[in-house]
């Protein structure tokens, strides 16, 4: 017996389709549709038909063993035995993070050809993994900064079964591992969240599609969806921490921002599982917002990327002044990024040209995340 769920407000009639069986979903509150298959359970596929059209996978599906185009699959988490129970989790204070991108890391380009190379990892003498995106996106082979299913470790990296086996490796060699997610847009290929739902809006604009429509008609359920997301990669895969992509391009105009009851939510999780969890910004706004309390209006974010050291060390080395390396020319610019991490920080940048960031006075130095 499996209980099936998905919200697809404004809609007449969905249908749970698995194992060639139609089963007519009942119409809940707020949008959110239900039904119970007695034959379903770990490994069934399934997927919803909206008022008789193609079926298409669950906007929440935890596996998809076929791909973005494929059926979804249930999984039940609570069947894994997890060997990591002694694990606390990660501090900021010196942390050095290896960013890996599961695809090309190894000849198998597997979570499991990461495993094998862990002791190499460990000789470096760096503290955690930082994954890049990992939720399924089209093919074999990506970035994963498309990702279309944002609840599906991705199929040919090993899915869900690999990325635990991954985690409990990286544990056990005391390593951390940071998952990088991405909550600005969605990829163009096997998206059918639209299709259920408002889950975009088109009042503003990435330049890489559509952004989540976090305040508007329909909100609360996508926020919810963003939300949720978050909690099962620490909740579920027992990840330390998670680096949230080009918050930048997260547009939320609510009295509290998506990123701030992210914040307060994960913080909450993390009290409740008695180990520490990371949230890590990716901007180039240089907001101190981000990373300040929220209790003193910020949204409680734990570390930001610094990437203004990079290109001033890069500017430095290289000569290099093209595009952005434009702003970094002059080199007491290395100085003051090595000071305060950012260097534009309310002072105005002739690539953009406008004024630039905003200074983060008081925000200690190991909240800072920046790349060599």
């Amino acid at each position: 017996m499996h209980r099936f769920k998905v919200w697809a407000p404004n809609k007449n009639r969905v249908d749970l389709m698995s194992d060639e069986r139609q089963t007519p979903m009942a119409r809940l509150e707020r949008g959110w549709w239900e039904a119970s298959d007695a034959a379903a359970g770990p490994g069934t596929r399934y997927g919803f038909s909206i008022e008789g059209a193609q079926t298409r996978p669950d906007p929440r599906s935890a596996s998809q063993p076929d791909g973005v185009l494929g059926l979804s699959q249930v999984v039940d988490h609570d069947l894994h035995s997890w060997t990591d129970s002694g694990w606390r989790g990660l501090s900021l204070p010196g942390l050095v993070l290896y960013e890996l991108h599961v695809g090309t890391f190894s000849p198998e380009g597997t979570f499991d050809g990461v495993i094998n190379r862990l002791p190499h990892l460990g000789e470096l003498g760096i503290d955690a993994l930082e994954l890049m995106p990992v939720a399924e996106f089209s093919g074999n082979r990506g970035w994963g900064y498309d990702g279309a299913d944002f609840f599906a470790p991705h199929h040919a990296y090993g899915g869900p079964a690999g990325l635990k086996r991954l985690i409990e490796a990286c544990h056990a060699a005391g390593l951390g591992v940071i998952l990088d997610v991405v909550y600005n847009h969605a990829g163009p290929v096997g998206n059918f969240l639209g299709e259920f739902g408002p889950y975009f809006t088109g009042r503003y604009r990435t330049t890489w599609g559509a952004t989540f429509n976090f305040d508007g008609a329909g909100s609360d359920e996508v926020r919810r969806f963003v939300v949720d997301n978050a909690l099962m990669w620490i909740r579920d895969y027992h990840i330390d921490g998670l680096r949230l992509d080009a918050v930048h391009a997260i547009v939320d105009q609510s009295p509290l921002h998506i990123l701030e009851q992210l914040a307060a939510e994960v913080d909450a999780l993390s009290a409740a599982l008695h180990r520490s969890v990371l949230l890590i910004a990716e901007t180039d706004a240089n907001d101190p917002r981000l990373v300040r309390n929220r209790d003193a209006g910020g949204y409680g974010l734990d570390a930001a990327w610094a990437d203004d050291w990079h290109h001033a060390l890069h500017v430095a080395l290289t000569g290099e002044r093209t595009g952005y390396y434009e702003d970094f020319g002059a080199p007491e610019l290395l100085g003051k990024a090595l000071r305060q991490a950012w260097v534009y920080d309310g002072v105005w940048s002739p690539h953009r040209q406008k004024t630039r960031g905003r200074n983060p006075i008081g925000v200690p130095p190991e909240r800072f995340v920046v790349a060599a």
